[in-house]
């Protein structure tokens, strides 16, 4: 595959960053080079020697979109700005790569189908999910439908390793459960669908290995960074308490990876990324 046919855009964000480590003659664009809710800019851009959109761009801040102001901004990027991309992608003929959640589905089920009916809790999750139904209405299309990001960026593991490092002993909930994705597994995942040229359409993505709550998660990274500190375990509910204004989240994040095992990619368990991820941020 020719990586030079590649434009990803999102280009400062977690994934962007590890895609631009994966495929360095790809052509990168962050949301000031190249605003996805702008038709004009979009309009503008050079698509000559593009063959590929990695869409990475999206409005992410799960609690903000609650707000007035965050939520036209979940919808501009996440469903507007998606639309456009698709339009000009079928006006180029061009393949388009796009990165889904699972706060599309309201954690009812333990585990969750690409083929799950959407049920959003939250602003974040109906935007997404529009994208989504968006980019189906577009053949040459892969929705990566994935969980609980983690890569160069803020995050989950970096906010814990702070949190310890500094003596303090978190209180996290025990009662969300799913599966670590890194972005490492994640732009592997991408490179899988696209260098074998898999059958188009929604597919599943996060680490292997045994769903844990995130309390159980904060453990491990403690474990494996030496922090001799205790979680304590929380409900979502009593997290929620003094925070009227959040958004509800999904307590099963949990996705069915038989559909991207169906191509020859083997997940990798999240605790030995983990145990990885930890090293690199020790150094």
């Amino acid at each position: 595959m020719d990586s030079s046919k590649i434009l990803i855009t999102g280009a400062d964000g977690q994934l962007g960053r590890e895609l631009q480590k994966k495929y360095t003659s790809a052509t990168s664009a962050t949301k000031n080079q190249l605003d996805i809710t702008s038709s004009e800019a979009l309009k503008n851009f050079n698509w000559q020697n593009t063959g590929i959109i990695i869409n990475t761009a999206g409005y992410t801040n799960v609690d903000g979109a609650e707000t007035s102001e965050g939520r036209i901004a979940a919808w501009k990027v996440n469903a507007v700005g998606v639309a456009n991309l698709c339009k000009l992608a079928m006006d180029n003929d061009l393949t388009i790569v796009h990165i889904s959640t699972e706060y599309v589905f309201d954690g009812s089920k333990t585990l969750h189908k690409e083929d799950e009916p959407f049920s959003p809790l939250s602003v974040y999750g109906a935007s997404k999910a529009s994208g989504d139904i968006v980019v189906n209405f577009f053949p040459k299309h892969y929705i990566l439908r994935t969980s609980w990001l983690i890569g160069e960026g803020k995050n989950f593991v970096r906010s814990m390793l702070e949190l310890g490092r500094s003596g303090r002993a978190p209180e996290v909930v025990n009662d969300q459960v799913g599966r670590l994705t890194f972005t490492t597994e994640l732009a592997r995942s991408i490179d899988q669908l696209l260098s074998t040229k898999s059958p188009y359409g929604t597919y599943n993505i996060s680490n292997g290995g045994e769903p844990a709550s995130w309390a159980d998660i904060a453990r491990a990274i403690f474990q494996e960074a030496g922090i001799n500190l205790e979680v304590t375990n929380t409900t979502t509910a009593e997290y929620l308490t003094n925070k009227p204004a959040a958004a509800k989240r999904p307590l099963n994040s949990t996705l069915d990876l038989s559909k991207i095992e169906t191509t020859g990619f083997k997940p990798t368990d999240w605790r030995k990324d983990l145990r990885e991820y930890i090293k690199k941020e020790s150094t």
